[in-house]
């Protein structure tokens, strides 16, 4: 397997499922941080979330964010509203958001309000960490490339 194809099986494995993860984004100058639960699925994190909070309006202004998971992945990427959770464009998407969260989804979302969105995060690049820091991906997602280091800072 390339080295690519290494880091996002282990992408996989990680993150399709409930995952903790930071969101940070920018409104004006000032810098703006919050936990969510996010699920991972083809090179983005998916969050349940509502169209007419902060962090939505803040990526509606500007799509760029910085995203970090608990479990040793931080990047970068695009977010969008991909629109209300009900509509059938995100049945797909839905199933595996509703699956992954089923501990809590049905408590903290409400489908009949039209605001109850799907907030997308399209990964464009990050750096994933295995083994507790012995093998690093730093990974490009908008080429499908990877380099991978067994040295801090220094990749192959």
């Amino acid at each position: 397997m390339s080295n690519y194809e290494n880091a996002i099986a282990l992408m996989q494995e990680r993150f399709s499922k409930d995952s903790l993860v930071a969101v940070a984004t920018k409104d004006g100058e000032r810098l703006y941080n919050r936990m969510v639960d996010a699920y991972y699925h083809n090179g983005a994190f998916y969050v349940t979330t509502h169209a007419l909070s902060s962090k939505m309006k803040q990526i509606e202004a500007n799509e760029e964010v910085a995203i970090c998971a608990v479990d040793w992945f931080s990047g970068h990427g695009i977010g969008r509203n991909i629109g209300w959770v009900l509509e059938p464009k995100n049945a797909e998407i839905r199933l595996k958001l509703r699956e992954a969260f089923s501990a809590w989804y049905d408590h903290a979302n409400n489908e009949q309000d039209k605001n109850s969105c799907i907030l997308e995060i399209k990964l464009t690049d990050g750096v994933l960490i295995k083994d507790h820091g012995a093998i690093r991906y730093q990974i490009d997602f908008a080429n499908n490339a990877a380099l991978v280091s067994e040295n801090w800072g220094e990749f192959l």
